[in-house]
């Protein structure tokens, strides 16, 4: 049945969707990757005509990459694995503005992460970047997730979480609450310099505006005790959200994200013993959506 759906259509494509960027694979309709490209976020709480601009600008890029000219949308198969689907307004709209591609499945961003990091089998993943999601297939078909509640109540150990964090340490060292350290005032430098800089930002302040605070909880964390015990809490909460996936320790968790790498190191051991290297991206994981999708049409 998948293989007769597929021949309806050129091309497929799968798009990794998140607050900070948006990732795209182009393939052809027998599955064999042909190129990729990337632009700006395309999380829904941006808003639905930027997430579609940012999708349409990241395929171009992709079919350019290829050396292709994209056909018309009707000709390609969509799948679609982005932050803020847990609205199921957001993910009506975004559905119902389908500028033409002639299927469109559309999950979470962190169900596209599983179907990826383990090529659509049994196992968890904690997806952590701007924001983080726990999910686990199990062996018998069935899928749970953990967390993914939003920011700022949840997402923890994400990049906005550690950035949160770190706006909190400066608004103490700035009123006195904790002596003055290098990894404050290299934020407080960003954030605009001083008491009113710092007002503004917060003022101003996103999801994705904290999650750029991460950079210095980890640039710092080797030297000051602050960040390093902010990124101690992240590997602690990455523990729970394993243990709610998989009390029984029995599958392979894979650590996913532009975060994954430097949180690694403050994972705990028991859990660090766990974790597996992703076999595929989320960009990937979409591609396996719009698969499954046909299968089950």
């Amino acid at each position: 049945m998948e293989k007769e759906v597929n021949k309806q259509y050129q091309y497929l494509i799968g798009v990794d969707g998140g607050g900070t960027g948006t990732r795209v694979v182009l393939a052809h309709a027998d599955g064999a990757e042909l190129g990729r490209g990337s632009a700006g976020p395309s999380g829904l709480m941006h808003g639905i005509d930027n997430a579609w601009a940012a999708l349409l600008y990241a395929m171009k890029q992709a079919f350019a990459e290829a050396g292709l000219d994209a056909p018309v949308l009707s000709d390609i198969a969509a799948g679609c694995g982005l932050a803020g689907v847990h609205n199921k307004q957001w993910a009506n709209d975004f559905a119902e503005k389908n500028p033409g591609f002639g299927a469109l499945a559309v999950g979470t961003d962190g169900q596209t992460t599983l179907l990826g990091a383990h090529q659509g089998q049994p196992g968890a993943i904690i997806a952590i970047g701007t924001g983080s999601v726990g999910e686990v297939l199990l062996p018998d078909g069935s899928r749970r997730e953990v967390g993914a509640w939003g920011f700022p109540s949840s997402d923890e150990a994400s990049g906005a979480w550690l950035g949160l964090h770190t706006i909190n340490h400066v608004q103490h060292v700035l009123d006195g609450r904790h002596p003055p350290t290098e990894f404050a005032a290299a934020v407080v430098a960003h954030c605009g310099g001083g008491r009113d800089g710092v007002f503004n930002w917060l003022a101003q302040a996103n999801q994705t505006a904290y999650a750029q605070l991460a950079r210095f909880t980890i640039q710092f964390a080797p030297t000051e005790p602050v960040a390093r015990g902010i990124l101690q809490k992240a590997g602690e909460e990455i523990a729970k959200m394993a243990h709610a996936l998989d009390p029984s320790a029995q599958l392979p968790i894979a650590l996913c994200g532009g975060l994954a790498a430097p949180l690694r190191e403050y994972l705990p051991p028991a859990l660090l013993n766990r974790v597996v290297q992703p076999q595929a991206d989320s960009a990937t994981g979409a591609l396996i959506l719009i698969k499954n999708s046909f299968s089950e049409s």
